[in-house]
């Protein structure tokens, strides 16, 4: 069992094995003496009757009123309560752990002044797999779908354990917890911050960093199955233009198909490919840097604190700074990025399919099926593929450009990152599918290829691993579930485990 220890930087893999994997917590001693010190600045300026933003005031525009001493504590239960406004379909369990997770990072920097034992009953919630049920519809940046996550910690809201719903009181009793009633700032600590945002944002961004490297590997078996030409991907092109991804990309196809005896026979019978398969190296690396930029935006949110108001040690008093850490705009901005980078992927894997399938442009039969017209072949995956890539190019619109203030315009200016970290949870999903059927059409194809030309090492045991569980299409058949099987390859990460076990780490 995997056991990861907050309390130094996280990375974006080790975020997903807690997330997605389900590795354990636990907490370093730095953890919880920044977390212990902060709550005791806390709790000494209530007790001096010091005026707070969110601990002894209301919240947004009602900063003005003052709470008296006797009210902290229902202010916060009643932030939660007045917050849990979002709707429709609830988080993934992934997608909850996530947040809890970077609720976890965020408020145990140590200027947030909440109590340890809060945060050590929502990590156990996580050891013990108690998920929050929450809605993931109508939120700017923060504050509802967190709010629903702060209801089960007050024992209140709805949370699943092994996949069953139940009250929040009852999921923390069957995992061997108690609730907590919230104390001064909890509540507001729970609800702000760029938690969700980029909790989904690096679910998101994981899997375009995976989608980008199968797509290095599917466009290797399109370059080969049609009888590309690799001087393309020649290291003095690379070396005269020197985007290191560009580089790596193109260094990445050259050894998977550097053993290809198709490639070798055909070698010389043209000058250029078309574009999607001349430019992988060029298309490929312009997304994948948008990726990589975006990983380094995400581990910087990820290991910051984004809560509002900090809390700073004044030589023994809490300096309470009212600021604005909990703005969504470098996460949104990376993953508007992001998701325009995906589309680039899917465009020039749909053209690369389209070249397969296409007699007049692959010479092979059309739609990669024998008796066509009696048969269709992989004629409608390709339908599929332009619907996803419709539906990515409707996404791939900005999210962060939107401005709807809200508060009674106290908040006239709002990031809208939510909204593209929860859109680029679609674009990844869809690109992948698109891959999917690029793959599928050059597995179909191979039965049309010359059996005395060797595929190379990685194409052959690529081909091996899907042969196992997806048929040679000789007629037409049921293709969804084997898209579906493609597309889990993908998600996975066994299609790059397949490539890497032969080339080593790919770039």
């Amino acid at each position: 069992m995997t056991v990861i220890t907050l309390g130094s930087p996280l990375n974006l893999e080790e975020f997903l094995q807690i997330a997605r994997f389900g590795a354990k917590i636990e907490f370093s001693p730095e953890y919880c003496r920044r977390v212990t010190r902060a709550r005791q600045l806390i709790e000494k300026a209530v007790d001096e009757n010091r005026v707070m933003y969110g601990v002894t005031t209301g919240f947004g525009s009602l900063s003005t009123r003052v709470i008296n001493a006797e009210q902290v504590e229902q202010l916060q239960r009643n932030i939660v309560l007045s917050h849990s406004t979002s709707v429709g379909a609830p988080y993934t369990v992934e997608e909850a752990r996530a947040t809890m997770l970077m609720v976890l990072q965020n408020l145990g920097r140590g200027h947030s002044g909440v109590r340890l034992e809060l945060l050590e009953l929502l990590r156990e919630m996580l050891n013990r797999n108690v998920t929050p049920w929450m809605p993931r519809e109508g939120s700017v940046g923060y504050l509802a779908p967190e709010a629903h996550l702060a209801l089960v910690l007050m024992g209140e809201g709805q949370a699943y354990v092994e996949s069953r719903l139940m009250s929040g009181k009852d999921a923390l009793e069957q995992a061997g917890l108690a609730p907590l009633p919230l104390g001064a700032k909890e509540g507001l600590a729970l609800v702000s911050g760029t938690t969700t945002v980029t909790a989904l944002a690096s679910l998101a961004l994981y899997d375009m960093i995976q989608a980008a490297k199968s797509a290095d590997i599917i466009g290797a078996v399109s370059l080969e199955v049609l009888r590309g030409v690799m001087r393309a991907f020649d290291p003095r092109v690379m070396s005269v233009r020197p985007h290191p991804e560009q580089d790596g990309t193109a260094e990445n196809v050259r050894r998977i198909l550097s053993d290809s005896a198709v490639l070798k026979h055909f070698e010389g019978t043209r000058l250029q490919d078309a574009l999607s398969l001349r430019c992988i190296p060029q298309l490929h690396g312009a997304s994948k840097k948008t990726f990589y930029d975006a990983r380094r935006t995400l581990e910087i949110e990820m290991n910051s604190c984004c809560d509002n108001p900090i809390i700073w040690d004044d030589n023994g008093d809490a300096d309470v700074i009212s600021a604005c850490n909990c703005d969504s705009a470098y996460v949104g901005i990376a993953m508007d990025s992001a998701a325009i980078a995906s589309t680039m992927l899917a465009k020039m894997s749909e053209r690369r399919n389209n070249r397969i399938i296409d007699e007049s442009l692959s010479g092979y039969p059309a739609f990669l099926v024998d008796n066509p017209g009696l048969n269709s072949g992989l004629m409608l995956a390709q339908y599929s593929q332009a619907g996803l890539l419709g539906d990515m190019r409707i996404l791939s619109t900005s999210a962060v450009i939107d401005n709807t203030p809200t508060c009674c315009n106290q908040e006239d200016y709002v990031a809208m990152g939510y909204n593209a970290a929860k859109k680029a949870l679609q674009v990844v999903e869809k690109l992948e599918y698109i891959l999917a059927i690029e793959l599928l059409s050059g597995y179909q194809a191979q039965q049309f290829l010359d059996p005395t030309l060797a595929r190379s090492k990685v194409t052959a045991r690529i081909l091996e691993d899907i042969g196992k569980s997806v048929p040679v299409m000789k007629e037409d058949l049921f293709l969804h579930p084997h898209i579906e099987f493609l597309r889990d390859m993908i998600h996975t990460g066994r299609l790059v485990e397949l490539a890497e076990e032969i080339i080593g780490p790919m770039k």
